[in-house]
């Protein structure tokens, strides 16, 4: 928990004129805690019409971030505190104009083109970092009131209200055909893009008002077994759920340095165990371990049977 300091008490005074400002807007209710997030769909193709608006999908931590009872905490998508790991995000937070707020993020590296990259991301948590920073696009909460049901449209100009003169940052909307705006991100070399309906309210969990695309395929797979050749790395094998199934989703040997390995050797040599830990047995020879860690994973397309082609590991997951 991180105590808002007193040289900061003159945005308490706006947060006051704030939030009468704001009385008139969303649900009067307590403060809820942690809110289950808004997820988007992966679409094919990216959506056109004005019913729409686009923003650019980050490569990043899902966070939200709550300011309560002049303090900031910070949370991952499955709630898990954070707030110590992403201390900068907390401390940029302190200067919300707002007595009371939950803002819905991405904590990134951004570069300096622009773009955002996982992995960078993970390096710099390993130690206090100055570079990380919280993109926000939405407002779920204000000033004692619930916004979820108000339109996207409203709780983003409330949300830029907020923010604005601090180091959080905005994500920002963009009102043009949904193919041109994927086209764009992905030869200017972003992740991809997020597509949301203009005027739908805040619905926890995975829905069709929010839909995103990636200029690459990515996707959150579970860690099966490592191989060694000759005692040296020699990649991970993934595995993806299907029920209480692990069904083989291919070898990934292609995203790690020398570092990056020894660590994750590491943290997979406690959970070793005899047998693969898949439903159906596969023919490789691998170092099987119980299926506890999540790799993120980059990849070009999908075989038939569900393997991942060309893939890339950008990391492990452990906001997940």
């Amino acid at each position: 928990m991180i105590r808002i300091r007193s040289v900061v008490a003159w945005s308490w005074s706006v947060a006051s004129q704030r939030q009468r400002k704001s009385a008139a807007i969303g649900i009067k209710a307590p403060f809820p805690g942690f809110i289950e997030p808004a997820l988007a769909t992966s679409i094919e193709k990216v959506p056109s019409g004005e019913r729409w608006i686009h923003e650019i999908k980050f490569d990043g931590y899902r966070v939200q971030v709550h300011l309560a009872n002049e303090a900031v905490k910070v949370f991952t998508r499955r709630g898990h505190d954070w707030t110590k790991r992403f201390r900068k995000v907390a401390d940029d937070a302190w200067h919300i104009k707002a007595a009371s707020a939950i803002i819905d993020g991405e904590v990134v590296v951004p570069a300096a083109d622009g773009t955002t990259d996982f992995s960078v991301l993970q390096n710099e948590l390993k130690g206090r970092s100055s570079k990380i920073v919280l993109v926000a696009f939405d407002l779920l909460y204000l000033n004692g009131r619930d916004l979820r049901r108000l339109p996207l449209l409203q709780r983003k100009a409330e949300l830029k209200e907020i923010i604005a003169g601090t180091d959080l940052q905005l994500s920002e909307s963009f009102e043009i055909e949904g193919p041109e705006m994927l086209a764009h991100a992905c030869k200017i070399g972003l992740e991809g893009v997020v597509s949301k309906v203009r005027d739908s309210i805040y619905v926890s969990g995975r829905g069709n008002a929010w839909v995103k695309k990636t200029c690459a395929q990515r996707e959150t797979l579970t860690i099966a077994g490592f191989a060694l050749d000759e005692g040296k790395w020699d990649g991970v094998y993934l595995g993806r759920h299907k029920g209480d199934d692990l069904i083989y989703a291919g070898k990934v040997d292609h995203g790690f340095d020398k570092t990056s390995a020894a660590e994750l050797q590491k943290r997979l040599r406690p959970l070793i165990r005899k047998t693969q830990p898949y439903a159906r047995r596969i023919a490789h020879k691998g170092i099987w371990v119980e299926p506890k860690l999540l790799a993120e994973i980059e990849y070009r397309a999908k075989s038939a049977e569900g393997k991942v082609r060309h893939p890339f590991f950008k990391g492990l997951r452990e906001d997940l």
